[in-house]
């Protein structure tokens, strides 16, 4: 059995949820998302209230897995269309700076040369004081994968904790050599 797959999907004010077999539509202030639910899932729509159930009796190791993350991703849709998902960074480092120009990210991260990203049109990227980067999205995939591709960037070193880090990430630091 499932803990995470078991629990109920309450649908907020102002979503749309559309469950048409196996499609799932999440419609909201926000955007609009669907996703197609695994083969041996089934989903039940009552009122404001989702929930999923396997539609074999026996559930195994990959059943149980699947049931979870079918309401785990469902419930990620619901959220990201009714409040949208942030993930903030920082960087820190003597001429490392970020600056958003249209929709491209430009990065100075002691790289020979600048690194520009472009924005998906789904996500909003600010930057604050040239070394605070705060990505914005509905989908909280594209928003983890597009920070996770900004820090891949120039990752955190633990001797000088220059880099690019998730805000309030903790890198432990290392000593460096003794004479």
């Amino acid at each position: 059995m499932s803990r995470i797959g078991k629990q109920i999907i309450s649908i907020p004010s102002g979503v749309e949820v559309n469950l048409a077999g196996r499609d799932v539509s999440v419609k909201g202030k926000l955007g609009q998302m669907s996703w197609t639910i695994p083969h041996d899932m089934e989903g039940k729509l009552e009122g404001t209230e989702l929930s999923f159930a396997p539609t074999k009796q026996k559930i195994g190791n990959e059943l149980s897995a699947a049931w979870g993350l079918t309401r785990a991703k469902v419930n990620n849709m619901v959220v990201g269309v009714n409040e949208g998902f942030t993930k903030e960074l920082e960087i820190r480092g003597v001429g490392y700076r970020a600056n958003v120009q249209g929709k491209t990210l430009n990065l100075s991260l002691g790289h020979s040369h600048p690194v520009a990203m472009e924005i998906s049109s789904t996500l909003t990227v600010e930057v604050n004081d040239n070394t605070a980067v705060v990505v914005k999205g509905f989908d909280k995939e594209e928003v983890g994968q597009f920070a996770a591709n900004v820090r891949s960037k120039r990752p955190v070193e633990p001797y000088k904790g220059k880099g690019v880090r998730y805000k309030g990430e903790h890198v432990v630091m290392k000593e460096g050599k003794k004479k």
